[in-house]
């Protein structure tokens, strides 16, 4: 496994997998859409996208995290918004390895901690977080607010 920092270059590799990921969560596909935002994601230094890769180079996963900030604990914490691995690479060790580079890199910039959200429905993914360290946070409810009808994927 090799895993490196996704730069515009890696382009071609990363749209499809992540195609995949949107698809998987019920959006329509839209090629152009999607690498226009992980585009203007990498230009704006606003995300970190790793790729991860099979010993024979083949892009088989990725995960995305957003920089965000603790107030209560005055502190960056990182938001792993993404993870994806393809369906014939699971179960292969790639998620893992994908979250304990995310965690090593978090602690290389100091921050307080990773924070991520997933579907109950995740069944792969509610499995796979607390294995990797990660707890369910009971104690507080997320609401969503004002979003944009118009604006169609």
């Amino acid at each position: 496994m090799k895993i490196i920092q996704a730069t515009l270059n890696h382009l071609d590799e990363l749209v499809p997998l992540f195609e995949a990921y949107r698809v998987w969560y019920k959006k329509p596909a839209n090629e152009l859409k999607t690498r226009q935002f992980l585009t203007e994601r990498i230009l704006k230094q606003e995300s970190i996208v790793y790729l991860i890769y099979t010993e024979g180079g083949q892009a088989v996963g990725f995960t995305q995290l957003y920089p965000t900030y603790s107030s209560i604990r005055l502190g960056r914490l990182w938001l792993l918004n993404d993870l994806f691995v393809s369906p014939e690479a699971r179960g292969k060790g790639f998620s893992i390895a994908l979250i304990e580079h995310v965690k090593d890199m978090a602690r290389k910039t100091g921050a307080v901690g990773v924070v991520l959200q997933t579907d109950i429905t995740n069944e792969i993914g509610n499995k796979l977080y607390p294995r990797t360290g990660f707890e369910l946070d009971s104690a507080v409810c997320n609401y969503y607010g004002w979003y944009n009808p118009d604006f169609v994927i």
